[in-house]
């Protein structure tokens, strides 16, 4: 590392996963210095530069925010050709990345033991649904898949109705930070032993650790179920309508309870026995929401803020829409929205990750890439002449129309 730089500046990650979870994984590890070659498909690219509507001029922006500060390599791993020059950048690589199916790296030549030969201290991560063990693990899967099958589904939604999906990719993005964690921790233990890693990483075992609340549920015999946003074993812990719209109200001890009460001039509540310590308030939560959404209805949520937050300094919020969520008066006074330069399209939005460091730099340095953008660069770094990379690229190994000059 640059003491005066960015903690990975001198890791660089070979990325030849698609959509979420090795494109977020990597995307972190970009966000710390890391180099990021993003190997695609020629012609084609990851999919997820697909994925819209909306685009705009072509590009998609669900593209751009998984895939910032890296370099795109167009590589037809059908092509010997390809696979000898993919070799060449992997004896000098730290991290190779992949999402594929069980058994798919092994038929491209692209599996751990193959690579090993040209570099035995690369730490290798394999993301798939299931891991690559187990009677699942042939099985494809995806984000919706993982949801119902790893319980979240399952407490999501209201009382009485159908399961629901989180709103986000949410197990693919939890898959994501557990692959940068994992990949960060093989590289300290690298930098200990001078060895190299193979990391199995399954999505549905990435997911259980988030259960917490709902798997302690479990380990002591009680039934989980859904509960819209209450909380099974806080109240008040919800959402409430106001006057014109939502509020989000989290009381997590006695002492909290009583300052609401006291900001919402409901010096009643605590008073009642349904409602006097938080077990009374959780078995009675639904007689207890009766009763605060008939004071919230009095005021807007703007005014709830003001009283409940701000003078009394009880834990709420608004609910957001996307975009209030971006663009809000702490979001841009502590810079998590900037621009940055594109190829095409000029200024485009960034969403800055959030470790702030004291001593140490972070950050996105360059936009998302165009589809084999570096795929000539990359090989002049690593030392091709001009004439190598010219019979690289009338071999057909970026495709069979690389117009990169």
């Amino acid at each position: 590392m640059n003491p005066d730089g960015k903690i990975l500046d001198d890791i660089k990650i070979i990325d030849l996963s698609t959509f979420v979870t090795g494109g977020f994984c990597s995307a972190m590890l970009a966000n710390q210095g890391a180099e990021v070659l993003k190997v695609e498909q020629p012609g084609y690219g990851d999919a997820v530069r697909h994925s819209g509507p909306p685009f705009i001029n072509g590009q998609s922006p669900y593209y751009w925010t998984l895939n910032y500060g890296k370099k795109s390599l167009e590589l037809d791993l059908k092509n010997q050709k390809a696979k000898e020059a993919l070799y060449d950048l992997i004896a000098e690589a730290d991290v190779f990345i992949q999402n594929f199916r069980p058994g798919t790296a092994e038929r491209l030549d692209v599996d751990y033991e193959t690579f090993s030969e040209y570099n035995d201290d690369l730490v290798y991560l394999a993301i798939s649904a299931f891991g690559q063990t187990g009677p699942w693990s042939k099985r494809s899967g995806y984000d919706l898949l993982i949801q119902g099958m790893g319980g979240i589904m399952d407490v999501t939604g209201e009382e009485g109705r159908q399961p629901v999906k989180v709103g986000l990719p949410m197990t693919d993005l939890i898959t994501a930070m557990w692959a940068a964690f994992g990949t960060m921790t093989a590289l300290y233990r690298r930098e200990q032993t001078g060895e190299g890693e193979y990391i199995d990483l399954g999505m549905l075992e990435a997911t259980l650790p988030w259960l917490t609340k709902q798997a302690g549920m479990v380990f002591a015999g009680e039934e989980t179920r859904r509960m819209g946003t209450k909380d099974p074993v806080l109240a008040p812990y919800q959402t409430f309508e106001t006057k014109d719209g939502y509020l989000n109200i989290c009381i997590l001890n006695e002492k909290l309870w009583g300052e609401l009460c006291e900001a919402l001039d409901r010096p009643d509540l605590p008073a009642d026995d349904r409602f006097e310590m938080n077990k009374d308030r959780v078995e009675h939560v639904d007689e207890l929401e009766a009763e605060i959404e008939d004071t919230l209805a009095e005021k807007t949520t703007d005014e709830w803020i003001e009283i409940i937050a701000e003078d009394a300094g009880v834990p709420a919020g608004p609910v957001y829409d996307v975009e209030e969520a971006l663009d809000n008066p702490q979001i841009d006074a502590r810079g998590t929205i900037t621009e940055i330069e594109h190829p095409e399209l000029g200024e485009v939005p960034v969403i800055e990750h959030p470790i702030q460091y004291h001593n140490a730099d972070s950050g996105f340095d360059s936009a998302p890439p165009l589809l084999g953008e570096h795929n000539r660069e990359v090989f002049r770094e690593l030392g091709y002449s001009e004439a190598e990379v010219e019979a690289l690229a009338n071999a057909g190994v970026f495709g069979s129309a690389d117009d990169e000059e």
